[in-house]
């Protein structure tokens, strides 16, 4: 298995102390107290009072600034003191806070990772055992009875709405300069953006280039989801949808693309399904045709937090999405890419916070 360096280190050695390691287990069977701690700290705004007081706050003002009893303070700060978010001082009282309390409250993605577990995945997740053994999203039926998570988007309610799109959207847009440069490398005139949701990659394209067109294709609810987001934006009108599902095997994709762009939507399949789906690409690409595959794989970031946060997002898939995808280890995607009939010309590493793009040809 190739890892890049600093995940291969986290993952090919167990170096922790005993102490540490007896530590971490607790620290992971409290798991959901730490978490529900962790969310309040913030909501309750106890970490942003106390990290913009210079002396720090006794529990008794924290209360106060914060609009909660003490008792609600108190047991919070107790537990903020075990998970690491706050250290108190002896002598006065006084609860400061740590680095790790400070990426709680004023880190984006931390606080979009928040969400998005609290609001889309934390009910779900009690399913997981079951989602497993059975192989479908057990953990979806708490908003509603769709097959996958994705017919059932636009009828979520409007705050998981909201967490999953900004997760979705976090991961994917601050990827898209980088992108944009590996695509209009390819000097394409058409592009299909693939699994395109509402649009957003594909208004970046038509900004990048004043001649350029695009097709969206995704499901039928999706598009509709795209052309209202899309509506009265600059290059709208060199933007088309077309709705298909990928799992009807009478589905095609449109002929003409240059470049046919699947960004964070093959992982939403399981490996027999990526198969079939790049087959329909390679059915409707020539020679010059390129497929740009852009996602995060865990295996090749440079930081073991972000495989953390890929390894634990597969989790997601399997209880609430489909029940059989994952983030997935570039060499499998490698694989199927040549069980398709394609192969990888390059590789891109390195894009936005973690993305790869794999640039593929038949």
């Amino acid at each position: 298995m190739n890892l890049f360096p600093g995940v291969a280190e986290a993952y090919t050695k167990d170096n922790l102390p005993m102490l540490e390691s007896q530590r971490l287990a607790h620290f992971i069977a409290y798991g959901p107290m730490i978490f529900e701690t962790a969310r309040l700290l913030v909501k309750f705004g106890l970490l942003d009072r106390i990290n913009h007081s210079p002396e720090g706050l006794k529990v008794e003002e924290a209360a106060e600034k914060c609009g909660i009893s003490e008792y609600a303070a108190r047991v919070l700060l107790e537990a903020g003191l075990s998970m690491g978010a706050v250290i108190v001082n002896p002598e006065t009282d006084r609860y400061s806070i740590t680095k790790t309390g400070w990426f709680l409250q004023n880190s984006d993605i931390v606080r979009i990772n928040l969400d998005f577990n609290h609001d889309v995945n934390y009910e779900g997740m009690f399913r997981l055992e079951e989602s497993l053994l059975e192989g479908k999203p057990v953990g979806l039926k708490y908003f509603g009875s769709w097959p996958t998570i994705y017919e059932g988007l636009s009828s979520l309610p409007e705050q998981v709405q909201k967490s999953w799109f900004a997760f979705d959207h976090h991961y994917s847009d601050i990827s898209f300069r980088d992108a944009l440069k590996v695509v209009f490398s390819l000097k394409p005139a058409r592009i299909m953006d693939v699994g395109g949701n509402t649009g957003r990659f594909a208004l970046r394209c038509v900004a990048q280039d004043p001649d350029v067109k695009v097709t969206i294709v995704d499901l039928p609810q999706q598009i509709g989801l795209m052309k209202a987001n899309i509506k009265g934006q600059e290059g709208a009108d060199r933007i088309d949808g077309y709705g298909a599902n990928m799992l009807d095997p009478e589905s095609k994709l449109p002929e003409g693309a240059d470049v046919i762009w699947m960004s964070q939507f093959l992982d939403c399949f399981s490996e027999q399904e990526i198969v079939a789906i790049l087959k329909k690409a390679a059915s409707v690409m020539s020679d010059k045709t390129r497929l740009c595959i852009m996602e995060t794989f865990w295996d090749r970031q440079r930081f073991e937090t972000a495989s953390l946060n890929l390894t634990m997002t597969s989790l997601y898939f399997t209880a609430l999405a489909n029940g059989n995808s994952r983030m997935y280890h570039s060499d499998v995607m490698i694989r199927l890419v040549g069980e398709a009939g394609l192969e990888v010309e390059t590789i891109h590493d390195a894009l936005g916070e973690g993305h790869s793009i794999l640039v593929c040809k038949k």
